[in-house]
């Protein structure tokens, strides 16, 4: 089992493990391969939760999206943590602001695109992304 402390001075987040302590902080950006400004940084993986979730950071840079796609088999749940935009979901627009949370059902087509400030989004999935 993991959990985010956010109970630490700021800047100084962890995710602890039964295993290990790790600083959000250190735990690296990873371009997405698929569209360009676009980052996820891996929180909680599914070695972390015996292959039962996954969290993550997702910035999206000012005038970028995560184009049209779906999951196969896996939820999605984005809570937008800054910044602004909005999401496509089965053809219907949600628009993101800090607070708002977004379900994407298993196998819908779906994309998000940043506002002028960019977004960060922390993302579930189950089962997990990695």
């Amino acid at each position: 089992m993991s959990c985010i402390d956010t109970d630490t001075p700021a800047g100084q987040d962890t995710v602890a493990t039964e295993a290990e302590k790790r600083r959000v902080e250190d735990l690296p950006w990873n371009p997405h391969p698929k569209f360009s400004g676009v980052f996820l940084r891996h929180l909680v993986t599914g070695r972390d939760t015996g292959g039962r979730m996954s969290l993550h950071h997702v910035r999206v840079y000012p005038g970028c999206e995560i184009g049209d796609h779906a999951h196969a088999g896996q939820v999605e749940i984005h809570d937008v943590i800054s910044g602004e935009g909005r999401c496509i979901l089965a053809g219907r627009e949600i628009p993101y602001s800090p607070g708002v949370m977004g379900i994407m059902p298993a196998d819908t087509v779906h994309r998000v695109i940043a506002g002028d400030n960019g977004l960060l989004l922390l993302a579930t999935f189950s089962p997990p992304l990695v």
